[in-house]
């Protein structure tokens, strides 16, 4: 819940913001200025490549968020109990013990959604980020191929 908290208060912030350059970017434009008409312009492309950037983490935290109550409802998240810290987190020796079966398992079946969403997840709890988006991404990627044959 906390992070809705955060994604909405964010989310809210830059579109103030977009509201306040946007504000400035007219000024800029009709000042007749060649650097105010440049910076105006800039203030009108940056706020769209913001508003781009972060459409696009929205969109992905709703289908992966989608995919694991899916994987939820089957029964299908990991069980296993692990360490954890004050913050919740795992700790990095239980983390790294669980990823090799995870790894395993995508191996095993590489078209498989939900294998590439738990992989995901290990790498979460291991701490590493960037591999963790790349595995949940592509079990997105698959579980809408699948959904597109089925």
């Amino acid at each position: 819940m906390k992070t809705r908290v955060a994604v909405a208060v964010m989310t809210v912030l830059l579109l103030l913001y977009i509201v306040l350059a946007g504000q400035r970017a007219v000024v800029l434009l009709t000042s007749g200025d060649g650097v105010g008409v440049a910076m105006g312009v800039a203030l009108i492309v940056l706020p769209i490549i913001a508003l781009w950037a972060i459409g696009r983490e929205l969109w992905f935290g709703v289908r992966a968020q989608r995919l694991g109550e899916t994987l939820d409802a089957e029964g299908g998240l990991p069980r296993e109990e692990i360490e954890v810290r004050p913050s919740g987190r795992a700790t990095r020796d239980d983390a790294d013990a669980l990823f090799p079966a995870y790894r395993a398992d995508v191996e095993a079946r590489p078209g498989d959604w939900r294998a590439w969403y738990r992989l995901g997840l290990a790498y979460d709890a291991a701490g590493d980020r960037r591999r963790a988006r790349e595995a949940v991404r592509k079990a997105i990627s698959l579980e809408a191929v699948n959904r597109r044959t089925a």
